[in-house]
């Protein structure tokens, strides 16, 4: 007599939970140094998981992240921004197949998602040489913070420093080498090593601002407080992006305090010419 054979069943797999996501989530932004990338992500992340846990779904799968694609193409957003959002997607994914809530298959479809071709270069918002200027001329020079915002200003529109970049920055990064003043092995986004030129201009503010102050060694620049006496050993980006703010305002520069309110810094750097541009290398970075 023949005995019943028993087909094995493989146990069904459920979607991610909410807390699942969020310790893979937690994950991805422990595994990056660049705060830049973790704010990006962290905000992507956010998004996304927002939108998942918004209705039940089978399971985080391709034909789920191709939905979520066509989404941000509906909200018309540059095709920069769809790419690092699903970015961030993959990398959470990723891990979730590393904790073991995905299977190798669903990760494999995920990774063939691709991004969004980005045909042509967006023009962006730039200073003209008259409104920077007009923005170094509003600074007042005739306090001890002045003369830092000053200094802080010269080398966001000089020399195209991000945010992160000028609050890292150390009094022996600005030396001389072959006749030229330049700040040296500066670690930007993406842990990238580069010298960057410094023009005249913004040295003579920037000693004008060592002298004063004092400094002979550590973060170059500091916290003043209303009496005019240093403070701790460093700033935090959001002083940076205040002091912008502040100078824009004074020189009532729309064109500035809109990019600032749209969630961009100042990051346009000056070249020879005189022209005001932004490259790759001085690229602005939102606030925090």
């Amino acid at each position: 007599m023949n005995q019943p054979t028993h087909r094995r069943t493989r146990p069904r797999r459920k979607s991610p939970t909410l807390p699942e996501l969020e310790q893979a989530k937690a994950a991805v932004l422990n595994s990056l140094a660049s705060l830049q990338s973790r704010r990006s992500y962290r905000r992507a992340m956010k998004e996304f998981i927002a939108w998942y846990c918004s209705e039940p779904r089978l399971a985080l799968n391709r034909s789920v992240v191709l939905r979520y694609r066509l989404r941000l193409e509906n909200m018309r957003l540059a095709a920069g921004t769809i790419n690092v959002r699903l970015a961030a997607v993959r990398r959470l994914a990723t891990e979730a197949a590393d904790s073991g809530l995905l299977s190798a298959d669903l990760i494999a479809g995920i990774r063939r998602v691709r991004g969004v071709k980005q045909l042509g270069r967006r023009i962006g918002n730039w200073l003209t040489p008259e409104e920077g200027q007009r923005l170094l001329s509003a600074t007042p020079t005739d306090s001890l913070r002045g003369k830092r915002d000053a200094a802080m200003l010269g080398l966001l529109i000089g020399c195209g420093l991000r945010r992160s970049e000028l609050v890292e920055l150390n009094v022996g990064q600005i030396q001389q080498r072959e006749g030229h003043w330049v700040i040296i092995d500066l670690i930007g986004k993406g842990g990238r090593l580069r010298t960057v030129p410094v023009p005249g201009w913004v040295k003579e503010a920037v000693d004008d601002w060592v002298c004063s102050a004092e400094i002979t060694e550590g973060r170059l620049f500091r916290a003043v407080r209303k009496n005019g006496v240093l403070w701790g050993h460093g700033l935090t980006q959001n002083v940076v992006w205040y002091v912008v703010k502040e100078c824009a305002r004074r020189a009532e520069n729309k064109t500035l305090l809109r990019t600032i309110c749209e969630g961009a810094a100042l990051g346009c750097a000056m070249n020879r010419e005189g022209s005001w541009n932004r490259s790759n290398s001085c690229s602005a970075t939102p606030p925090c």
